[in-house]
């Protein structure tokens, strides 16, 4: 240790009582005809028996291109989604009472086909009520006029509903799981007596909203409605393993019918309905909580110990409201499922994973909430509204990594918290932040320096120390662990490395793969912490470091690999078998990409977009020059050879694959202030796999239109405004596009004291410019 540091050490007694894992919701189960069974116990889903860790990523197959449903579901699962739910909403599909559609973008059949090509379970969240920031929460227009009681049991309302669940049912006849198809689940209502939504047939003048459901005082007649939904859906063929509901702020979701989902939100736009409030809190979502035990965002009407707690709305994003404009801090994604899997959570869910753009009416044009924006769905997602990949989703996937590959160790593991951890103030940036999992000596210790709406110094210089059942395990031996401000990170103790024992490392655990007779696992170095691996000397022969230094005692051997790139660690056991220890950057990390091919796990390291299926590999990029890199030759190298050139320099190989760059011209016309007119000639897409036209303006809203319809709009927040022009060109080719803003008025007057009622706009200075715009190909590369 460095003389003058001030080492903090943070005790925790894992020496605790846990709960006994068993067998549960037997009502919720169900086998397919391969016999593959689906069943849970009171901490995680089971699939054949054996702990499978759910990854839902939410897509809303009617707010995307339906050409366009497979790319897109291919990505989902590069970053290791395995779940995808997604809203049937109502007023998509039955606008106008009796005329269903389910072709194009809203042909449901076709999407849960791609899923299952892809081996993707799904969840059908068919609401009724789904809210969504769709207009009336997906209830059709028509609804209002019905002389019903929506969200109820009223006899009328229900039998709408059946009809609308019976018009599912045909859709995806023989693709439920007793069939032998993806659908595993089915969402019942949405936050049924928590939330409702304005109708929007009437808002805004009488601000009329949609009741949350809480029509009766009787608990029990609320419980009812969502057991008449099940039996309506077993009725029309919705049968499926699992039934779930949303459970969070007082929801109707008891675990006697229904598989209760949790989740969390850092970003609330909804509190801006309140003209009152004029800045956001500070929110306690970043805090460490059990999920064992009543807390903060999670009071279960059902004792927690029995039920698994699982999510389907952890905040994957959010999409700005008028009212609320803000950039979304990607870090928060991978902090929010840092805490909520450290609290228990072995069934993950985003909300929304992948986002879009709204379709449409047939009689309404826009069929989105009002204060959101009319067409745009990007929701700030991990995956954008026409594909874009953002920072969310690199972090994430090797998350979803570790979680997937470790999930028989990683699942039956329990939450343990230190003394106070649940007690410390969102606003109390300095106090460090952590909770550990651990089934019996064996566990994770996560570490979150993340907290929304404040900003979290570095931490510095501290260790832990674990007292566990026959021994106190400091972590580290020797120096400190510090994290940079805003990053998480999960560390192993005592984890079983082939026939070795890893005391510790100070650094997060990503995958594992085998090939020719040798385990190679992968972990990265959290921004801040220097990489440390402390192993038992107990079985180990010999151990060889590519870059770094290695330190032996009696009882432990030391590994402190680099920490400027890449390093591989060669341990061999006595029985001379080789383990690899490959120790990545931060940044590599977030390159890092696992895919199966010939059928062979591979790794290798692209900034660019992977895309793996039967067909092949591909890439999109944003460059005509693409550079992939190979570690330690792991990668099958029949995949290169389309490559110009390789070069090798350390442990990585590197590939460069070169297309013909493609010039895309345009005209702007300006038309006014904040208004122009695009000339682009559409034949210049063509050899590209789309291309983005990038809007940076200052205003209040951006519109585009061509031939006078809305295409897409935004809610100027300062982030760059991208359009897929695919979306545009395949409907109208060679069409003008007119980009329109409107503009941000300083000291904004509305007068109404006329004598004659009249209502006229007083304003100051107008903010409105649009600043840049240029259009970034995409290219594809097949290896």
């Amino acid at each position: 240790m460095k003389e003058g540091i001030n080492l903090q050490k943070h005790f925790i007694d894992l020496n605790q009582p846990v709960n006994v894992i068993y067998n549960t919701l037997d009502h919720l189960q169900g086998t397919n005809p391969a016999g593959e069974h689906i069943s849970f116990t009171n901490h995680y889903m089971m699939i054949n028996n054996k702990p499978f860790f759910g990854i839902c990523g939410e897509f809303h197959f009617s707010r995307y291109n339906w050409r366009k449903w497979e790319d897109e579901i291919i990505k989902m699962k590069m970053a290791g989604v395995n779940i995808i739910p997604t809203y049937i909403i109502w007023n998509h599909h039955e606008e106008i009472k009796g005329q269903f559609r389910w072709n194009d973008n809203f042909n449901i059949r076709y999407f849960v086909q791609l899923c299952q090509k892809h081996d993707i379970y799904v969840i059908l969240r068919v609401g009724p009520f789904v809210h969504g920031e769709a207009r009336n929460g997906g209830l059709p227009d028509w609804l209002y006029g019905e002389p019903c009681r929506v969200r109820s049991n009223d006899k009328r309302y229900l039998s709408h509903v059946k009809r609308y669940y019976h018009e599912i049912g045909r859709q995806i006849n023989d693709l439920m799981y007793k069939d032998g198809g993806p659908i595993i689940g089915v969402q019942l209502d949405n936050e049924y007596c928590h939330a409702g939504a304005p109708w929007e047939m009437t808002t805004g003048t009488s601000n009329e909203w949609i009741s949350n459901g809480s029509y009766d005082t009787d608990a029990i007649e609320h419980h009812k409605h969502i057991e008449n939904l099940k039996e309506i859906a077993i009725e029309t063929g919705l049968i499926a393993p699992i039934y779930t509901g949303t459970g969070w702020g007082g929801a109707q979701a008891s675990p006697d019918s229904v598989l209760p989902l949790w989740g969390g939100y850092a970003f609330w736009p909804w509190i801006f309905y309140d003209e009152t409030i004029k800045e956001h809190p500070v929110t306690p979502e970043f805090i460490y909580r059990n999920y064992r035990q009543p807390t903060y965002n999670f009071e279960p009407t059902y004792d927690p110990t029995t039920v698994p707690f699982a999510c389907c709305e952890m905040g994957g994003g959010m999409t700005v409201f008028y009212k609320y404009r803000f950039q979304l801090p990607y870090r928060s994604v991978e902090a929010m499922a840092n805490i909520k899997v450290a609290g228990g959570c072995n069934f993950v869910g985003y909300y929304v994973f992948h986002g879009g753009s709204n379709p449409l009416g047939l009689k309404t044009p826009f069929l989105n909430e009002n204060a959101t924006p009319k067409i745009s769905y990007d929701y700030q997602a991990a995956i954008g509204e026409f594909g874009q990949e953002r920072e969310s989703y690199s972090r994430l996937k090797r998350m979803h990594y570790f979680f997937q590959t470790f999930q028989n160790e990683f699942c039956p593991t329990q939450t343990i918290l230190p003394d106070g951890a649940e007690d410390i103030a969102p606003t109390d940036v300095e106090k460090l932040r952590f909770a550990v999992r651990i089934d019996k000596n064996k566990g994770f210790i996560f570490i979150n320096n993340y907290q929304d709406h404040l900003v979290s110094p570095d931490k510095k210089d501290f260790a832990f120390e674990l007292k566990l059942a026959d021994e106190t395990l400091t972590v580290p031996h020797t120096g400190s662990i510090s994290l940079k401000s805003e990053e998480s990170c999960i560390l192993p103790f005592n984890l079983t490395m082939n026939n070795l024992t890893l005391k510790y490392a100070t650094a997060q655990l990503i995958t594992k793969i085998e090939k020719n007779g040798e385990t190679s696992y992968f972990f990265f170095m959290p921004e801040g912490m220097q990489p440390q691996y402390c192993f038992a000397k107990e079985n180990i022969q010999n151990v060889g470091l590519s870059d770094g230094k290695v330190d032996c005692c009696e009882n432990y051997i030391y590994i402190y690999p680099t920490n400027k790139n890449i390093s591989k660690t060669v341990i061999t056991d006595s029985s001379s078998a080789k383990i690899n220890i490959y120790t990545l950057t931060a940044q590599q990390s977030l390159n890092f990409w696992q895919f199966e091919h010939n059928g062979q796990m591979q790794v290798l390291l692209s900034t660019q977009p992977l895309l793996v299926d039967k067909n092949g590999i591909r890439l999109e990029s944003y460059h005509n020059e693409l550079t992939v890199h190979v570690i330690d030759n792991l990668t099958d190298k029949t995949l290169f050879q389309n490559a110009n050139n390789a070069h090798t320099e350390g442990l990585l190989t590197s590939y460069n694959f070169t297309k013909v760059a493609k010039n895309l011209p345009f005209y702007a016309e300006n038309i006014d202030k904040g208004k122009i007119l695009l000339h682009i000639d559409a034949d210049n897409l063509k050899d590209l796999k789309d291309a983005l036209l990038q809007i940076d303006y200052q205003g209040d809203i951006g519109y585009a239109f061509v031939n006078n319809e809305l295409v897409a709009d935004n809610f100027a927040n300062g982030a760059t405004w991208e359009i897929g022009l695919n979306n545009i060109f395949s409907k109208m080719p060679n069409a003008e596009i007119f980009i329109s803003v409107s503009p941000l008025k300083e000291q904004q007057v509305i007068k109404n004291d006329t004598p004659m009622a009249g209502r006229s706009e007083e304003g100051g200075n107008e903010i409105v410019s649009i600043d840049n715009v240029k259009i970034q190909p995409i290219y594809e590369f097949k290896l």
